[in-house]
């Protein structure tokens, strides 16, 4: 039998339930190794996967999928599922072009219920079909996954507290790695802590109960004493936050072993009704260094590539000005929703740790706890990458905007982020901000005219949000400086006569290159537009009625996005417009410089579009008729 010989064999769950307990624990060890050895290869989230092997075998042994159906939140914790349920022969594409998505994706597998990327959606997924399987008259198990830091989300108590008073038979598994991305943080990681840290409580619980039934009723004063110990013990007892919203909770159990975990799946179903099962993993089983640092190991690029990187990324620029901003004022605050590393904050959480806050999966809370803090004189920074910032618009419209409130918004991985898909691309935020009012909106074209922003933004009265892409931030160019007092302006970066090329933030390197290799066919200006809301409209419109023919290029979809905000500028100006971004579409997942080939923004096809505008005539301005 080779080292691979048993997941070969392995093409569907019914394949799993052929092996005995002995093969399915080096099935486990082979799966971790196919991981591992892709992962060096395609990049991809390796600590969670790692630690999720058995469970995902004693879920696909006791189950019968895809009748019965598992929701993955998030979907850190996917690989092993995808691995024997039919997906191993194109495991190798794993986030690449073309390949399998690195979430759980139903347009890929009928084993993959509910297509996710952002976390805390599991459970009220899995209830709203817990519902519809019992309106059907059906009665297929379903199982919820979720993870420790995907449960400090509100969205999952939410479900949590619908489902308990529903009452209907689901199981949600928790997950319990002691971390999300990084470290969990407040109160239910502490209560899960102490979960995990006294099992002798489980036997206390049971004594107790056998005790109060033997009991004589003897008067009320007894009874209400035998009530109220039974109160106070209950709430040191684990998983009575579990009960108290309606679930039975089982666990905790060692997420490791899969007989117990059979076991366990096996009581959770047969006793009906809403049930918790806790079970406790390590992040990274198997492979050592993402043992010993999980954080590092949650999500990696190919790891036989050396970084060879010589600037600073967007987001450690980000962190590391806002650090040297903090040294002299005291009252700049840095939040974070569970991504201290990725933002780039843990700068500032080591050096001002009095004045870092990481709230866990809650950018809702983060951002109105930023609106509160702004509200009695503080000057919050918030850093969240766009595609979690969807979460947060009501947030921003009426608890920071509608208040005019000074909270600083960094909106880290703006624009296509590669390899995680269209649930993490950046690809919308221009869309939702710019309409709401007060708000102002920068996109920087170099790491120094970042800097320079923040800068800008903690002397502003009102919320301001800077987007930035993922990724090296050009240090070319003298350092940056913008007047508090005055509005950031469009920068021209090229002068030309033929056409001008309205571009936002880093997209403006694109078309200065593209412009110099138009030349001297096309003579071709390039405004850098620094400010998205509001527009520089006087050096705007200056430059378009100059060259009567305007190309707009922004790393976003096109649909309301900067191009849409230039149409609405030069509305009834008789000047020829083309718009270079993303359609209206989802972005799947591919290496970022593929994508932007693929639709249209590398520098050739800027390239080529300068060209094409170039030989038509400008429109001229009409009357417009009726029909």
């Amino acid at each position: 039998m080779g080292s691979k010989g048993w997941l070969d064999r392995v093409n569907s769950p019914e394949d799993l339930k052929k092996l005995d307990l002995h093969a399915l624990e080096l099935l486990a060890e082979e799966i971790r190794s196919h991981i591992i050895s892709t992962v060096e290869r395609t990049g991809g989230h390796l600590g969670a996967n790692l630690g999720v092997v058995e469970l995902t075998l004693a879920l696909h042994t006791v189950l019968s999928a895809p009748r019965d159906k598992i929701i993955w939140d998030v979907g850190h914790q996917c690989y092993p599922h995808k691995l024997i349920t039919g997906r191993k022969d194109r495991f190798h594409t794993l986030r690449q072009w073309g390949g399998i998505s690195g979430f759980p994706h139903p347009e890929e597998s009928e084993y993959d219920h509910f297509g996710v990327g952002h976390s805390s959606t599991s459970i009220s997924a899995a209830a709203g079909m817990a519902i519809a399987r019992d309106l059907a008259g059906q009665d297929h198990k379903i199982v919820a996954v979720i993870g420790d830091g995907a449960l400090t989300g509100g969205m999952a108590f939410e479900a949590l507290c619908h489902i308990g008073s529903l009452g209907k038979d689901i199981v949600v598994i928790l997950n319990d790695n002691e971390m999300s991305i990084t470290n969990n943080v407040g109160a239910l990681s502490d209560y899960l802590g102490r979960i995990r840290s006294d099992r002798r409580l489980y036997k206390a619980r049971e004594d107790l109960s056998l005790l109060l039934r033997r009991i004589p009723l003897v008067g009320k004063p007894l009874s209400q004493v035998a009530h109220k110990f039974k109160s106070t013990l209950k709430n040191m007892l684990p998983g009575q936050l579990f009960e108290d919203l309606g679930f039975a909770y089982l666990g905790p159990f060692d997420g490791h072993n899969i007989p117990r975990l059979q076991r366990a799946l096996r009581a959770a179903i047969a006793r009906g009704g809403p049930v918790l099962l806790h079970v406790y993993t390590q992040k990274g089983r198997g492979h050592a260094l993402a043992e010993e640092n999980p954080e590092r190991y949650h999500g990696v690029g190919p790891l036989q590539v050396v970084n060879k990187r010589k600037t600073l990324s967007y987001s450690e620029t980000f962190g590391k000005s806002l650090v040297a901003l903090a040294e002299t004022n005291p009252k700049i605050v840095a939040i974070t929703a569970a991504m201290p590393d990725g933002t780039g904050l843990h700068h500032f959480a080591r050096r001002f740790p009095d004045r870092f806050f990481d709230v866990g999966i809650a950018e809702q809370h983060a951002l109105t706890l930023a609106g509160g803090m702004a509200k009695e004189g503080l000057r919050p920074v918030v850093a969240i990458y766009s595609t979690f910032l969807q979460r947060g618009y009501d947030q921003i419209i009426h608890d920071l905007a509608l208040q005019k409130l000074p909270v600083v918004i960094g909106v880290d991985r703006a624009g296509v982020v590669g390899d995680d898909g269209p649930t993490h691309h950046g690809v919308f935020d221009i869309s939702f901000l710019r309409a709401v009012p007060n708000l102002t909106i920068l996109a920087p074209r170099t790491g120094h005219e970042l800097q320079a922003m923040l800068e800008w933004a903690l002397a502003q009265s009102g919320p301001v949000a800077i987007r930035y892409p993922r990724g090296d931030a050009s240090r070319h160019g003298s350092q940056a400086s913008f007047d508090p007092q005055r509005p950031i302006g469009a920068e021209l970066v090229k002068s030309g006569r033929d056409l001008v090329i309205f571009a936002v933030g880093p997209m403006a390197e694109v078309a200065l290159e593209a412009a110099r290799l138009a030349e001297p066919e096309v003579s071709c200006g390039v405004v850098s537009v620094r400010s998205i809301k509001p527009l520089d409209a006087n050096t705007l419109l200056n430059q378009a009625r100059r060259t009567q023919s305007v190309l707009t290029v922004e790393d976003h979809v096109l649909a309301g996005g900067f191009g849409s905000s230039i149409l609405e500028l030069l509305q009834g100006e008789g000047i020829r417009i083309e718009r270079l971004g993303y359609p209206d579409t989802f972005i799947p997942q591919g290496d970022r410089h593929h994508l932007q080939e693929e639709y249209g923004l590398s520098v050739q096809h800027v390239l080529q579009t300068i060209r094409k505008a170039a030989s038509l005539r400008p429109l001229q301005a009409v009357a417009r008729k009726d029909l």
